[in-house]
């Protein structure tokens, strides 16, 4: 279904001048500005607004009316809830797989894995609010099929966002479940994998797997939308999100 939607809207070859606004959920911060670049560069003619945020809020404000073209989720149980609500335009598609990893400004021995969390040396661990963030949902998850999460539910700081996370994890506690991809922008690349930060086990936590779905307006599908959507699942895209640490369907 995927390669039959790619051909149709690579047919789109001229686009009407105008601005598109996606909503896109705070893991994807760093991978979406090389993305909205290249797809401006093919399509200078259409400007492309970025709305950040968890996904169960960019969510919220779809329902209640924000004017977003395509909303791009941490997960898939968002925007399947949009499709099934006829918010959607179709059905959600995998662009994108997350992963999850522990980071710390200080060096800390991340092979003991999970029960690092249970020294007492540790505090304070940053983790996204499971209630609005799928990567939150995940970092939970984690800590209890690691069997850690009794001891150190105490310790636990929330993010509302998985970016807020991330800031969290540098600036006000001992370490973070951050969202992987957040460690390949140019600004975090200074951290050593094996030093200060390390991949949670995926063994602990179901596949991020990341949804994309085109929002229902009216009843006249946007070309600079369809294009927009064909762009995210295209080779060239795939390539700068596997940059970010991503894994790609």
């Amino acid at each position: 279904m995927k390669k039959i939607w790619i051909v149709v809207l690579w047919s789109f070859t001229v686009l009407y001048a105008g601005k598109i606004q996606i909503a896109v959920a705070s893991n994807m911060g760093d991978a979406i500005v090389p993305l909205k670049e290249a797809f401006e560069e093919m399509y200078p003619q259409t400007q492309v607004e970025v709305i950040l945020g968890s996904s169960g809020k960019l969510i919220a404000q779809i329902k209640n009316g924000a004017p977003y073209d395509l909303f791009m989720s941490a997960d898939m149980k968002y925007p399947q809830a949009l499709y099934e609500e006829g918010i959607a335009t179709f059905s959600p598609v995998i662009y994108a797989q997350g992963g999850l990893a522990y980071l710390s400004m200080k060096q800390r021995n991340f092979s003991v894995g999970v029960k690092l969390l249970i020294v007492p040396e540790i505090e304070k661990i940053a983790i996204a609010n499971p209630k609005t963030a799928p990567y939150g949902v995940a970092a939970e998850e984690a800590l209890k099929k690691g069997g850690v999460y009794e001891s150190i539910q105490k310790k636990l700081v929330y993010g509302e966002s998985i970016s807020q996370t991330l800031t969290y994890a540098l600036r006000a506690a001992d370490i973070g479940i951050v969202a992987k991809s957040s460690l390949f922008s140019p600004s975090m690349r200074h951290f050593k994998e094996g030093v200060h930060w390390s991949e949670v086990d995926e063994k602990l936590y179901a596949p991020i797997d990341q949804g994309m779905v085109i929002v229902k307006k009216s009843t006249t599908m946007n070309p600079e939308v369809e294009a927009f959507y064909a762009f995210v699942l295209s080779p060239k895209a795939q390539e700068v999100l596997k940059a970010f640490g991503y894994k790609v369907p």
